[in-house]
């Protein structure tokens, strides 16, 4: 691998962060439009549930682990383009569908792109930068999942408002495959030898390296149970705002706007320093971090749920948002030294294909059903009660990655 200059290296991570940061706009715009949808098209929760978890997650984790080997054995930087113009290209497509149908398919076009986007772009940044370096450069670079979340909350809601929720949808797709070419111009890999790249013959090579890891699975399902309620939050606190709060589109927008931006971007660069300086002294602090964090944010996800007030309701969901975001610098950095530097994307594919397929695929979903389930019961706070029962999987995320502690200084590779 050639040595790079520090003004390289960020160069790379900010245009990865820019990719990550559209990634999770066309991933996330869904949540604020998601009323209007609902409303033009006639759906219930448990079709928006479907849209906003299951038809991305579906491709995103099945094709994530091939296209992770195929970026192992060619150019990550290449997959990476190619994943970003296709995502792209299905969000400007669904600001054309007529129906669930229709929309459905263009979801699942996005999570197709989205599968090639993430793991490769792990293993450049593990590349790129030493290892003393990488819980802060992944963290840098998992600033596009507050990003993307806070700039799709805000443009979504405001063009959705201006025009409608199509406008907002083509608008954030021909961006993409706007800066698709310029990425690919601008972002080369680093030179590996012929050799490293050839070292990873198969998926089972990695397969034979990575699943009898008891600290891979625990982290892995600990990630998709955090997820779980993760995904699903961001999917449908917007609409909890908009029935239990009676705020309008354009105030939920800022609301989220600001959640995100500000919340979740002190909480991933905290992750990453914290993750450094307590991960050098115990590899078990990688795993440990994020169960605090998960312990911590519960009771104060909750008050936020039932507070009487949106002023008060921003303040208590402020500190959780953050901590929601602390487990991404660790434990992405443990994933990574589970396995030898040339199997990194697809030992990051493999992480990618539990947390995404349990944890995007089935928790706005699950929040969506149990809503419509507790309707006849509740009313318009079914979805209240739907969120306080789903902070449960923040607590089996904090057990499973407390059991992880025990297993990463045993099955760590440097």
């Amino acid at each position: 691998m050639t040595t790079q200059t520090p003004a390289r290296k960020a160069f790379v991570l900010a245009m990865l962060l820019i990719v990550y940061t559209f990634n999770f706009i066309d991933r996330q715009i869904l949540g604020i439009l998601a009323a209007s949808i609902k409303s033009d098209l006639a759906l219930t929760d448990t079709q928006l549930g479907l849209l906003g978890g299951l038809a991305l997650a579906i491709l995103y984790s099945t094709f994530g682990v091939p296209l992770g080997w195929l970026a192992d054995r060619t150019r990550r930087s290449w997959v990476i383009t190619a994943s970003l113009a296709v995502w792209s290209g299905f969000t400007a497509l669904s600001g054309m569908a007529t129906g669930f149908v229709q929309l459905f398919l263009c979801r699942l076009g996005v999570g197709f792109g989205e599968a090639g986007g993430v793991a490769p772009s792990y293993a450049l940044i593990g590349e790129t930068f030493p290892p003393h370096q990488r819980a802060r450069a992944l963290a840098v670079y998992s600033l596009g999942i507050p990003l993307g979340s806070g700039l799709g909350v805000l443009f979504g809601g405001y063009v959705a408002a201006l025009v409608d929720w199509r406008a907002a949808f083509l608008a954030v797709g021909l961006a993409g495959l706007v800066f698709a070419p310029v990425f690919a111009l601008a972002v080369r890999d680093p030179v590996r030898p012929r050799t490293e790249r050839s070292a990873v013959a198969s998926f089972g090579t990695v397969a034979r390296i990575l699943f009898p890891k008891r600290s891979f699975w625990l982290l892995s399902l600990g990630a998709a149970s955090s997820s779980m309620l993760g995904y699903g939050l961001a999917f449908w606190l917007p609409s909890l705002m908009r029935r239990s709060f009676a705020l309008d589109l354009l105030a939920t927008s800022r609301f989220f706007g600001a959640l995100f931006l500000i919340g979740g971007v002190v909480g991933v660069l905290a992750g990453g320093w914290l993750g450094d300086r307590l991960g050098s002294r115990s590899r078990a602090a990688y795993a440990r971090l994020p169960a605090l964090a998960f312990l911590t944010a519960v009771p104060l996800f909750a008050a936020g749920v039932v507070a009487n007030s949106a002023p008060l309701a921003f303040i208590l969901f402020l500190i959780p948002q953050g901590l929601a975001y602390i487990w991404l610098g660790p434990v992405l950095t443990a994933v990574q030294h589970l396995v030898p530097a040339p199997m990194r994307a697809t030992a990051s594919a493999s992480f990618l294909l539990i947390n995404n397929l349990i944890g995007v695929g089935f928790g706005s979903l699950f929040i969506g059903a149990l809503s419509d389930r507790l309707t006849p019961g509740f009313g318009s706070e079914a979805l209240r009660f739907a969120i306080l029962i789903a902070l449960g999987f923040y607590l089996l995320a904090a057990l499973l990655m407390t059991l992880a502690g025990r297993h990463l200084a045993t099955e760590w590779v440097d």
